[in-house]
């Protein structure tokens, strides 16, 4: 199908890949020219890529990034739509062998793709909640492949242990910048981790309104408007053309 934005005539296609343990993923490719920068989109648990990141989108196309936007197999039907990599895994429950930090090579399948796929300029992680730590870990161990990393409320809790990405702050080089909401500040965790970025010269931001994750971008989510929000996530991308 064609999906048309400002000037331009986007190509959108569904596509699908295997990771090395032979998950089928599926996703959404918008693109505009295989030369031009790329986003790679990720949601957070109970999610899928067309409920969480509908609105989103658009905005990213207009300023001329290529999107690709996956389901993982950690997710659901959040925001709407359905997770179709969860539907094509008739015995896939969470807790049932795997866990959040199993999806890493759901991610990095997905980069393996836009490159395989030919797409030659910047290319950009995004991820959402446990994703965004998943994205994090994805940029700091293949920084030769990846241009920036934008985290929204990237998980900290228990279920992610085995995954948490503090430790990949240090040895990060590329820009990265870290989203949370003011009730998310409230967490001792979320602290910390907000400092340890700041030692290491990463970027947070805390928005006068928001909610968890992507969504935080969404107005109809957050309740109140979202522009500074997006000024700052903008903003950001632009310092990434620029390094």
């Amino acid at each position: 199908m064609k999906k048309e934005t400002s000037n331009e005539m986007t190509n959108v296609r569904e596509i699908s890949f295997y990771t090395p343990d032979s998950i089928k993923i599926f996703g959404d490719l918008y693109e505009l020219d295989k030369k031009e920068k790329t986003i790679l989109l990720f949601h957070q648990s109970g999610s899928n890529a067309r409920g969480e990141y509908a609105s989103i989108i658009p905005n990213l196309i207009e300023k001329g990034y290529n999107i690709l936007a996956i389901d993982q197999r950690a997710g659901g039907q959040y925001y709407g739509s359905y997770n179709r990599t969860l539907a094509n895994i008739p015995t896939n429950s969470y807790g049932d062998g795997y866990g959040y930090c199993d999806a890493y090579n759901n991610l990095e399948s997905a980069l393996n793709f836009i490159m395989d796929s030919g797409f030659s300029g910047d290319k950009i992680i995004w991820g959402s909640s446990y994703s965004a730590s998943l994205a994090i870990q994805l940029a700091n161990n293949r920084q030769n492949d990846v241009n920036g990393v934008l985290a929204f409320s990237p998980a900290s809790g228990g279920s992610m242990k085995d995954c948490l990405p503090d430790k990949y702050f240090e040895t990060l080089k590329i820009p990265l910048i870290i989203l949370r909401p003011p009730n998310e500040m409230e967490n001792e965790n979320s602290k910390s981790q907000f400092d340890l970025a700041n030692k290491y010269n990463h970027q947070t931001y805390v928005p006068k309104n928001g909610v968890h994750g992507s969504s935080m971008l969404v107005e109809e989510r957050v309740g109140s408007e979202v522009e500074d929000t997006w000024t700052v996530v903008l903003s950001f991308l632009k310092e990434i053309e620029k390094q």
